[in-house]
């Protein structure tokens, strides 16, 4: 499930930072955070349904802070919204990062440890962007279409063919 849920995040990252360079209109673009939101969305609550044992449940948890990151984003790109709010919950999500790194790197997964530092910094990249509004487009669109690609897009598809 994780790879399924890695590859559509490794795509809704590439299309937001094509978005964010100025390819592809943000209310296109919120198309595929819909479609990668409700994905994960289901797979996160059709896991916490599934949960008896605590790391089920911090899965399922962690996950759902993609989830909302994408509906947020897709929100805040149809709705023509202050994107303030969206960049006040990417700071939450960004400082949640940073222990569930630990985690890994504590349990042996230097792999899992390191790209939760990853998405950190671009959670952390977007609060910038967006709460504060320093001008850092087009590096944050470069930084996420890297992060997309490197940590969930090869990563995903790595899990999907069994080579993870």
């Amino acid at each position: 499930m994780l790879g399924v849920a890695l590859l559509y995040v490794g795509a809704v990252l590439f299309v937001n930072g094509v978005s964010l360079l100025g390819k592809i209109d943000a209310k296109a673009a919120a198309i595929m955070n819909i479609f990668t939101g409700g994905l994960t969305l289901t797979l996160n609550i059709v896991g916490l349904a599934k949960a008896t044992e605590l790391p089920m449940f911090y899965a399922g948890a962690t996950g759902l802070l993609f989830s909302f990151t994408y509906l947020y984003v897709a929100a805040t790109n149809i709705f023509n919204l202050d994107g303030r709010g969206l960049g006040w919950y990417c700071l939450f999500v960004a400082i949640t990062a940073l222990p569930s790194s630990y985690l890994s790197f504590s349990s042996g997964d230097i792999r899992f440890g390191i790209i939760w530092l990853a998405w950190a910094f671009l959670w952390f990249l977007f609060f910038l962007l967006t709460a504060l509004q320093k001008p850092i487009q087009t590096f944050t669109a470069w930084v996420t279409v890297a992060v997309g690609v490197v940590t969930c897009w090869i990563p995903g598809y790595l899990m999907l063919i069994g080579k993870w």
